[in-house]
């Protein structure tokens, strides 16, 4: 059932009022959806820096776009029975119904290592990071507007075997406390979307399981479908301003994937993977399971038309076909840009691609502007994202490959770098941010080497690390470039028996004092 809400947003006045934790179950006495207020910051612990994920950097060439790099890697793998083992053999049906059911994203196997939130250099060193509670995943990390500044947001929460998420959007300010929470109404707030709007909404993606006859698509007749879900949420109130349906408004029938793959599973027909609003402010909504993408009026969820897939509204031009796409977002009047995957888990091997496909709705016609592949040939059986940067650029995330990647306009591969093996990133934006850490740098030694640790400080140039055998004596000891933000600082190499106490100061490119970290004690004095 369709449910339009046309009232109009309230902004709360006053500061917000509701305690967040972080990684935990949703405080007693609120609401879905409901406002929320500061809490504790959300920088990682101070100390070990290292634990942060890390990319490899094979290639950096001149003319790179200006910013950082905003991401959420996590680790991938094979499906588990839930308690870690690696699940029982399966017939080759029920192997494809599984990889169906799983192909966007990956359902979450055994963590391997901490992950969260993450932003860095284009050199692929750490500058934040936020390892979330095992169980939990990441997703959507980038800067956005709200109330007038630039804030940090994210997804997080637990991921489904079905490919959804049950979780919370974030909103931080430049200190990294989170100012507000969005969760969902209709259906529990999903990973694959988090997008504020210049209202102070934010859209978000659903899922919810419905009952459904699928005989007649050579299914159960007491099956279930899962009904993709879409929502308008005033930030501020909590309260929801539009909710549109899938199934209200397409049929299963259309859907790329025959419910029989499924087995005993909710017939996952639709599956949205991400909402935008155009240039004319209505919807566009990515149907990965139809292979469409859906144009919406936000006012009253009909469909204004469609592109792709079994029912597409126009003819499709040459190079214009996708299939299994994510990441559906205007690029300028009646052009669409989409990462394409051109592939699924069952289908594996099919170039995925960056596409930008203008569309002529008077003249009923398609047209691919342009298209971006990588020289490697890289095939993402899911998840992946692209954007246009202010320079003309492309900043692309090619999902399950675990690869992030920089193109020129012309289409010249400037950036690149990889993840581990089995980690993936579900989306990458390259942006511009200042963060200012609510907490003090810290300071310790390990292994003979002086670390410096300021979790989200995006000003520091170098650390000057000062040291005595007396609290309130301590002289200039070592200094070191910034290198991440566990910076190790090698002590000088004459410097005779280790110090009994230490104090790191950060530096900005001028030299002055951005931040001090208390006298501390060094554990490894003799």
């Amino acid at each position: 059932m369709i449910r339009i809400d046309l009232g109009s947003s309230a902004a709360a006045a006053g500061g917000l009022s509701l305690l967040i934790v972080l990684g935990g179950a949703q405080p007693a006495g609120t609401r879905p959806g409901g406002p929320s207020a500061p809490a504790a910051p959300v920088s990682a612990p101070a100390g070990d820096g290292s634990a942060a994920p890390r990319f490899d950097v094979r290639r950096l060439r001149p003319g790179t776009a200006p910013g950082l790099l905003f991401t959420t890697p996590q680790p991938s793998g094979p499906p588990t029975d839930g308690g870690g083992a690696q699940a029982p053999a399966q017939s080759p049906m029920q192997a494809q119904a599984q990889a169906l059911a799983q192909a966007s994203p990956k359902a979450p196997a055994a963590v391997n290592g901490p992950h969260g939130p993450e932003i860095l250099d284009e050199h692929g060193r750490p500058v934040w990071f936020h390892p979330v509670p095992d169980g939990q995943f990441a997703t959507d990390l980038r800067v956005q507007r709200y109330r007038g500044r630039d804030v940090l947001t994210w997804w997080q929460g637990t991921v489904t075997t079905r490919g959804g998420g049950i979780g919370t959007g974030y909103v931080a300010d430049e200190n990294y406390r989170v100012i507000a929470t969005v969760r969902g109404t209709t259906a529990p707030a999903d990973l694959h979307e988090f997008r504020i709007t210049p209202r102070g909404t934010a859209l978000v993606t659903g899922y919810r399981t419905v009952p459904a006859d699928l005989s007649s698509l050579g299914g159960a007749k007491d099956g279930k479908v899962e009904d993709s879900v879409v929502e308008e949420i005033d930030i501020a109130t909590g309260r929801t301003l539009m909710s549109w349906s899938a199934l209200a408004h397409v049929p299963p029938a259309d859907s790329d994937a025959p419910p029989f793959m499924y087995g005993e599973q909710p017939f996952d027909y639709f599956h949205v993977n991400s909402v935008s609003e155009d240039t004319d402010g209505n919807l566009l909504i990515s149907g990965r399971h139809l292979s469409t993408v859906f144009k919406v009026d936000r006012r009253t969820g009909r469909i204004i038309w469609r592109l792709g897939g079994r029912r597409t509204s126009f003819p499709l031009g040459a190079g214009v076909r996708f299939s299994w796409q994510h990441d559906a977002t205007p690029a300028g009047r009646d052009t669409v840009k989409i990462f394409d995957n051109g592939t699924n888990q069952l289908l594996e091997g099919y170039e995925s691609r960056v596409a930008w496909i203008r569309v002529d709705p008077a003249r009923r016609t398609t047209r691919l502007v342009r298209q971006i592949t990588h020289p490697a040939h890289v095939s993402s059986t899911h998840e992946g994202s692209a954007q246009d940067l202010p320079n003309g650029n492309t900043s692309v995330s090619w999902g399950a490959a675990g690869r992030i990647s920089e193109f020129s306009r012309s289409g010249a591969l400037l950036f690149d770098a990889t993840l581990p093996q089995g980690w993936t990133s579900y989306r990458l934006y390259r942006q511009a941010w200042t963060g200012r850490p609510a907490e003090p740098p810290t300071v310790s030694v390990r292994d003979g080497s002086v670390h410096a640790v300021w979790n989200g400080a995006t000003g520091v140039a170098r650390w000057r690390i000062l040291a005595g055998d007396a609290r309130d004596d301590l002289k200039p000891y070592a200094r070191a470039g910034w290198n991440g933000l566990d910076t190790a600082v090698r002590p000088p190499s004459r410097a005779g028996a280790a110090p009994r106490y230490l104090k790191a100061e950060a530096l900005d490119a001028s030299g002055r004092v951005l931040g001090t970290s208390a006298v501390t004690p060094n554990t490894e004095a003799s």
